[in-house]
């Protein structure tokens, strides 16, 4: 069983050989990010650490995306969603709307929270339950709509 890490390293390779520039910048820049944490902290990062820093990395690329369209750079538009589509191929299958959904009201019920006076709580409790799995954007939404009733 490979962690992602070693997955990356090999798609790094891989890219090399391909001499596929662009993957291959993408793909080290992710690289670096990981060695800098490990370094940062002195710590040996697992997949769910990895895990976190791609989605991390996947929501800097669409807050660009979204910053270079609104300033017409459409140059900019297509490198950043080049780089997001290469970083989103590492990250797990992502729970559905529904299934997000169904998660924060069993949430909800077991913290016993009501209003939106317990946001910070439910979303604590979420980011622990769902990190990697789900756009904390949609949890953050439904954990909302989940308190609103």
């Amino acid at each position: 069983m490979s962690s992602l890490k070693d997955r990356i390293t090999e798609d790094m390779k891989t890219a090399m050989r391909a001499k596929d520039s662009e993957r291959l910048g993408t793909i080290r820049m992710l690289l670096a990010a990981c060695k800098q944490r490990e370094v940062d902290e002195r710590i040996v990062l697992d997949d769910t650490a990895v895990v976190a820093i791609v989605d991390k990395l996947v929501k800097q690329r669409k807050d660009s995306i979204t910053a270079f369209q609104q300033g017409g750079r459409e140059d900019l538009v297509a490198k950043e969603s080049a780089e997001l589509s290469v970083l989103e191929g590492y990250l797990p299958q992502r729970l559905s709307a529904d299934e997000v959904a169904t998660e924060i009201a069993a949430l909800v019920a077991e913290l016993g929270a009501a209003g939106p006076g317990d946001m910070g709580k439910v979303m604590g409790a979420a980011k622990a339950r769902l990190a990697g799995k789900a756009d904390m954007g949609a949890v953050s939404a439904a954990v909302k709509q989940a308190l609103a009733k």
